[in-house]
């Protein structure tokens, strides 16, 4: 039951922070940190359990909701969703801490959709039964929609509409794709079910298992997102509160990496073989594409969002390189993405609130007094550019060296979209921190509460970069059982 406890916390705690910030503002905040905090308790204590994930499930639930066409929830964590939600309920407390001042206009409501995304993160996390993966990743699209729409900056209403159009429209795609595998699956077995157990069985012809597999990876491609279809995100993520872009750089980008790491490949390996060169060329375009944006950018939000088209490149070429290091390099790199560029978001934030422009041109020199901003940034940004020593470095070595065995020449290629990361992540710290500025900005450091989640961030990307094993570790048994 630990499982389905974990959603109804969030879905209970999305409703009462809503009803209770009508009499108390107050309240209503500290109910969404106090759910969010007690489900990392529970995934960080099971993770005490399993550190080394010795079975491949950890956990499992399952009861029978319209048994008459096999549908059931039917929950299960293993090494990968256990890792994921420990990220999702650190990033979305941070998320709670971040918007605390800087919310105030119809907070409960805020706090209501925050809740709500994240529960539906969790799900698809945890889901194995595909029409209800389909209804958490629908779950997911309401709320961010109007985190984005409502509490975000100028241009919030075409962002949100451009977000939602692209998501909807690949969201479509994967349910033909499901249902299709659900009619396959009934024509050569007899069993209408929509449970990811049997349907990873499902025998069918290469070509319609190759035409089903598009269907799902387009609507992860979005999701990750990749080149071509990357353009939702920079909008997405310049528009949106400081709390947005955290819970979208950490955490909705990841449930496309999730959904190609947890169905894709285990689902239709020999279509995933042979669209893999193609994917991992999609994968560098990304690196180097979204390098050179993010170099050209002046808006600071929207530097850091192409950022994370590069860094997801490298996940979809780690993904289809088909060997345990680069599988594991990708979790890694999902988890040290979601700290470091989410961090840099809430930097991004928080000099916004106190200058009140994301244009680079207008900054510069603010590390003499913001130096304990300034320090944190330098971090971050090392991290982006992949510093040993640093969560990120781990990620994208693991990733390059398992590639290598794959493909030589798409490696080489990724390897120097490192260098374009050396450029844009310096250009952030000469342009904002450094130099000299023309405008006299009344400008404090970090205060307590920014300090709190800078510091644990600091530590997390830290650790992820010194002591990567208790990761590793969890992921291990997982990566055979995609792989063999």
């Amino acid at each position: 039951m630990i499982l389905l406890i974990l959603l109804l916390i969030l879905l209970g705690g999305a409703f009462l922070s809503w009803v209770t910030a009508a009499k108390n503002r107050e309240l209503s905040r500290w109910i969404a940190l106090v759910c969010l905090l007690a489900n990392l308790v529970i995934t960080i204590g099971i993770w005490a359990q399993h550190p080394a994930a010795g079975d491949q499930w950890i956990a499992t639930y399952k009861a029978k909701w319209v048994p008459h066409f096999g549908i059931s929830l039917y929950l299960a964590m293993d090494g990968l969703s256990l890792l994921m939600l420990v990220l999702t309920f650190f990033l979305g407390a941070l998320a709670v801490l971040i918007s605390w001042k800087e919310i105030n206009m119809r907070s409960g409501f805020f706090h209501f959709n925050l809740l709500f995304v994240l529960c539906g993160i969790t799900g698809v996390f945890l889901t194995m039964d595909l029409f209800l993966f389909y209804f958490f990743w629908e779950m997911m699209l309401i709320p961010m929609y109007f985190l984005i729409g409502i509490w975000g900056h100028e241009r919030r209403e075409y962002a949100a509409n451009k977000f939602f159009i692209f998501t909807q429209a690949g969201g479509l795609l994967m349910l033909l794709s499901i249902l299709g595998l659900y009619f396959v699956h009934a024509a050569a077995t007899g069993v209408y079910t929509f449970s990811y157990f049997d349907l990873l069985q499902t025998p069918m012809q290469q070509g319609v298992a190759r035409w089903l597999m598009l269907g799902f990876l387009i609507a992860f491609l979005v999701k990750l997102p990749a080149v071509p279809f990357h353009t939702w995100l920079p909008d997405a993520h310049t528009e949106a509160p400081t709390a947005g872009s955290v819970v979208l750089a950490g955490l909705l980008l990841k449930t496309g990496a999730y959904g190609i790491l947890r169905f894709v490949l285990p689902i239709f390996p020999e279509a995933s073989s042979f669209f893999a060169p193609w994917i991992m060329l999609l994968g560098v375009a990304g690196i180097l594409y979204g390098g050179m944006l993010a170099y050209a950018q002046t808006d600071l939000k929207r530097l850091i969002a192409y950022t994370s088209v590069a860094h997801m490149g490298f996940v979809l070429v780690g993904a289809f390189a088909f060997n345990e290091v680069a599988y594991q390099g990708v979790v890694m790199q999902m988890i040290a993405h979601g700290v470091s560029t989410g961090a840099l978001f809430i930097i991004a934030g928080t000099l916004y609130e106190r200058i009140h422009t994301r244009n680079i041109d207008d900054m510069g020199g603010l590390w003499t007094r913001v130096p304990v901003m300034g320090s944190a940034a330098l971090i971050f940004v090392m991290a982006s550019l992949g510093l040993p020593g640093l969560g990120n470095f781990v990620a994208e070595f693991m990733i390059l060296l398992g590639s290598w065995q794959a493909n030589r020449l798409l490696t080489i290629l990724a390897t120097i979209g490192l260098v374009v990361a050396t450029a844009y992540s310096l250009r952030i710290m000469q342009k904002v921190f450094f130099g000299q500025c023309e405008r006299q900005y009344p400008l404090p450091d970090l205060n307590k509460r920014e300090l709190v989640i800078i510091t644990a961030l600091v530590i997390v990307i830290i650790w992820l970069g010194v002591y990567p094993k208790p990761v590793l570790n969890t992921t291990q048994k997982t990566a055979y059982y995609v792989l063999r």
